[in-house]
């Protein structure tokens, strides 16, 4: 008997794809949408989602919370927190396109605030530590409240559906940026729900993610001993925060946090040259429950720029391109070609090989 959707398990499911202009021009959100229709049948319905950057000029120096909420009871409960620890601009419903196709919808709101200064001296933090705090505060402690989008000028909007239908559902042709990504998910270990589509994203870094961590229990063991908490009943949560941990309060460089997350094999390590024998060598002993093991592609979104990272086995597809100043990835080589026809050039990159795309010039 032929086995209907859902009755089977796809291992290597899930789409993923990105696109990035390095000069800074902007992009409409529905450009990112058409490049997920050709790779419908990677997905299953039980989640989609993108990732936005440059979308909010006219609030690019507030923090832009988006938040899901389970009812209006839930909503005052966390309106009060954010009102004690932010200054808010404004704050609405995100505006969305009613349709069938996304059902059981949660009460979605936005708020563009910033961090109320009198308690932000008082916490002794700087302003992106103060404020990651409380986002995790939310998602841990806030029944039926998950702030599932808190950077500066960009936004996540995603939800339980195939993630064509979610840009119609968030109206993204509305939307224009330097950045996007996206995601199609088929959850194959954890469950379909609003909270668990990707994107992920804490402050400005945001991940979309095709694959399974095995790693999962040793790194969120790990991420957890520095503050964060994971809440969202799916492994990719984690590698947003080993992210912000490395880049933020580590310091490092995105190619040293891709070499601590896809580290090298050691065999590999001894054929290096000695300084970069010594300096890989420390990152994957100080750091080594942080290396993410399984099949994994990854696409990292981040205030001026794109990284993209595969596992070091390469046990998932992970396809790249470039034209005059863009830069395109995708899991398939037709999904970039639906936003570029003729990519002056297309790429598959190495198994755990970091590929970056910056802004030139940095962020305005």
């Amino acid at each position: 008997m032929l086995k209907k959707e859902g009755e089977i398990r796809i291992p290597s499911g899930c789409a993923i794809s990105g696109l990035i202009s390095k000069k800074g021009n902007k992009t409409c959100g529905d450009k990112i949408v058409k490049s997920m229709t050709v790779m419908h049948e990677r997905s299953n319905g039980l989640g989609g989602g993108f990732a936005g950057y440059g979308i909010y000029p006219e609030f690019k120096d507030l923090y832009a919370l988006h938040i899901f909420y389970d009812n209006t009871a839930c909503r005052h409960e966390c309106e009060k927190l954010i009102g004690e620890a932010f200054e808010i601009e404004k704050q609405s419903e995100i505006p969305v396109r009613e349709t069938p196709k996304i059902t059981n919808q949660p009460l979605i709101w936005r708020y563009f605030a910033a961090p109320n200064q009198e308690r932000l001296k008082e916490s002794q933090l700087d302003e992106k530590e103060y404020v990651a705090r409380i986002v995790i505060k939310i998602n841990k402690e806030l029944d039926g409240c998950y702030v599932f989008s808190s950077g500066k000028n960009m936004g996540v909007f995603k939800a339980v559906g195939f993630p064509e239908d979610v840009g119609e559902f968030y109206r993204l042709e509305e939307y224009e940026g330097y950045s996007w990504t996206a995601h199609g998910r088929y959850p194959t270990n954890t469950p379909g729900w609003w909270g668990g589509a990707h994107p992920f994203a804490l402050l400005d870094y945001s991940i979309v993610h095709n694959g399974e961590i095995s790693s999962y229990d040793a790194n969120r063991r790990f991420i957890e001993m520095f503050g964060y908490a994971c809440t969202l009943k799916t492994d990719t949560e984690v590698i947003t925060y080993i992210f912000d941990y490395l880049l933020r309060k580590q310091g490092m460089t995105l190619e040293e946090a891709a070499s601590v997350i896809a580290a090298p094999f050691w065999s590999v390590i001894d054929t290096m040259p000695p300084a970069e024998k010594q300096k890989m060598s420390f990152l994957r002993n100080t750091f080594g429950s942080l290396l993410v093991t399984g099949p994994f592609s990854i696409l990292l979104g981040y205030e001026g720029g794109l990284l993209a990272l595969n596992d070091r086995l390469k046990l998932r597809s992970m396809v790249c391109a470039e034209k005059d100043d863009m830069t395109y990835f995708a899991s398939e080589e037709c999904a970039i070609r639906v936003m570029e026809p003729n990519p002056t050039r297309i790429w598959a990159p190495s198994g755990g090989e970091a590929v970056i795309a910056n802004l030139e010039g940095g962020v305005n």
